[in-house]
């Protein structure tokens, strides 16, 4: 299961000796000429000085794409609003407008620079839905506000994953090894103190995102797509008959639809969602580092220690750690939580504090014998109401802004993989009937419940001071539910390690568990809250109607899918579609056997 997307910082750094341990916040006194008394001036925290003596690079889009300290400052200020914001007082930009009639009754001047059937605002993840339009012929535009290029950093995926970018066709098996910077096996699901599950080809290939971009690029404009850098949106007006976006430079453009790609702080999702505070999120910091000795494997998900309070909340620590291709002895590891967006959650520079006293012991190294590489933050929100319907005529939220990745592990390129070809297939179909208003795309991303119940899974692994468990409970029910779905196998323990959650798996995994520890069962009340259980057993019934759907009504209406008028075909294509995906059963499960190492 986790994190394959991040906001990263690049370059070297030697960790210097001196007061690699403080925190600090140790005070220095300084006389000001004019002064006849001391004052005191804190000095630059850890993190500061280890970030600031990294040599920069310039920034780029996507998740991952900048790296500076000021840009840690800055994410954690738009933190910091989002926990303190109060919906109903909320000011934000209008981007989108709905304009009545055609383009021509509008009286408008705006004459197009280009015109497109899709543009895709967002390139970093959004360059593989385009690209795969574009080798179905449609004329493709990319918008990307800063160069279209990937970060340094690797993204962590299964080769199961990298496959559908081949099914797809816009990649070639040549194209995925040369992307692949490094290999590794086996990968570990541990719990401090209770034990360890082993497991092989979950995670343990390392993509360099620079490369893989690089030949999507070529791809994509050999199928004679135009990519727009150095722009941002700066608005959209939908017409009847067109979508016209203007950039920042005042160039005007029309599609026929608009794909939002970008991402969790996407301006037009914000407009949807009208300011709303997030459910929940998920903050993570790490490092890239040289000087591991032992860097042959990969830690899926480690538990080191249980809850402690930060700040005014309480957390709960996660880790990753995976080998790195620029180095035999490069390591990349993550730290990760799970809060409330609320005041007093803690900061990603008060996270990197504590990673720089943890990771040492978690990893077996001394950190004055590192050489930091990249410093890696970033914050991902969840809303329990995703996948985020379509609110507008010709725009369609894809990837991270519709919110189709797990609330558990916020793997983008990963959930982007898996429903490329769901997605490109659906949009081309759209196109080619003029399905375009809302409810037509509000089809493309629909009602998962199997993505709804993964919700509770988020809320079990937060440190919530008002849950009254034991700080070793989120530990304890980690622990008895992994050792459950080992005993279970392949079947049971795979698609969880991927982020799809299976009715059948689901049923096995909670039955074992409320057989071998019943005494767990009040805990997981208080952790979660009896209304937050009731809201998922609705998923969860939901989650074994799409499985039956999937199972036994689907092949019983898809051969006549195709005798239908087109817009009953559409319609019934993206049922079949939503029961399919929406129970995970479009994830087989090739078989290989958890072991003790």
């Amino acid at each position: 299961m986790l994190l394959q997307l991040h906001f990263a910082a690049y370059g070297c750094f030697r960790a210097p000796k001196w007061n690699t341990s403080g925190n600090g916040s140790r005070r220095k006194r300084s006389l000001h000429p004019n002064a006849s008394t001391y004052e005191n001036a804190p000095l630059p925290s850890r993190t500061q000085r280890i970030m600031e003596s990294i040599s920069s690079r310039s920034e780029v889009g996507g998740a991952g794409g900048v790296y500076s300290y000021n840009a840690l400052r800055r994410l954690d200020q738009l933190w910091c609003s989002l926990c303190s914001m109060q919906p109903e007082n909320q000011e934000y930009h209008k981007v989108v407008s709905n304009i009545p009639g055609p383009l021509s009754n509008s009286n408008s001047d705006m004459l197009p620079e280009n015109e497109f059937d899709v543009i895709v605002c967002g390139g970093t993840l959004g360059i593989f839905v385009a690209t795969a339009l574009s080798s179905k012929g449609l004329q493709v535009g990319i918008v990307e506000r800063n160069e279209l290029k990937g970060r340094e950093q690797e993204w962590n995926i299964s080769m199961k994953e990298l496959q559908e970018l081949v099914e797809v066709g816009v990649l070639s098996e040549s194209d995925i090894q040369e992307a692949i910077s490094v290999k590794f096996n086996p990968n570990r699901c541990g719990f401090e103190g209770k034990g360890d599950i082993w497991v092989k080809d979950i995670l343990n290939l390392g993509v360099s995102p620079a490369k893989l971009i690089e030949v999507m690029k070529r791809r994509f404009i050999s199928f004679g797509g135009v990519i727009i850098e150095g722009f941002s949106m700066s608005n959209i007006k939908v017409y009847d008959d067109t979508a016209v976006l203007q950039l920042s430079n005042g160039k005007i453009l029309h599609a026929r639809l608009v794909i939002d790609a970008m991402g969790n702080f996407s301006p037009v999702v914000k407009q949807i969602r009208s300011g709303k505070k997030p459910d929940g999120a998920c903050l993570v910091v790490g490092s890239c580092s040289r000087g591991f000795k032992d860097n042959k494997t990969s830690d899926v998900i480690f538990s080191s220690s249980s809850a402690k309070t930060l700040r005014e909340s309480k957390v709960h620590y996660f880790w990753e750690a995976f080998p790195a291709g620029s180095g035999l002895s490069d390591r990349t590891t993550y730290m990760f939580t799970y809060v409330e967006a609320k005041p007093g959650s803690p900061k990603l520079e008060e996270l990197l504090e504590d990673y720089w006293d943890l990771m040492p012991s978690y990893q077996g190294v001394l950190l004055d014998d590192l050489e930091v590489l990249r410093v890696i933050f970033g914050i991902f929100p969840t809303y329990r109401d995703s996948p985020l319907p379509a609110a507008y005529n010709r725009i369609l939220q894809i990837g991270d802004a519709s919110g189709i990745q797990s609330p558990v592990s916020f793997g983008g390129f990963g959930s982007m993989t898996r429903h490329l070809s769901r997605l490109s297939s659906a949009i081309y179909e759209a196109l080619m009937g003029n399905f375009l208003d809302s409810g037509s795309l509000s089809m493309i991303n629909p009602y998962m419940p199997n993505l709804s119940a993964s919700w509770l899974f988020q809320r079990a692994m937060s440190a919530r001071s008002q849950a009254k468990v034991s700080p070793k409970f989120i530990n304890d029910l980690l622990y008895v539910n992994f050792q459950c779905m080992q005993r279970l196998g392949d079947p049971v323990l795979r698609p969880f390690l991927q982020d799809v959650i299976q009715f059948v798996p689901l049923v096995k995994t909670l039955g074992s568990v409320m057989l071998e520890q019943p005494q767990i069962l009040p805990s997981i009340f208080r952790q979660v809250g009896v209304g937050v259980l009731l809201d998922w057993s609705i998923h969860f019934f939901m989650l074994g109607y799409y499985t039956f759907l999937s199972t036994f009504i689907d092949p019983v209406i898809r051969p006549r899918v195709s005798y239908l008028p087109e817009r009953m075909k559409y319609n019934w294509r993206r049922h079949l579609e939503a029961w399919k995906y929406g129970s995970g059963l479009d994830y087989k499960v090739s078989v290989h056997r958890p072991s003790n190492k």
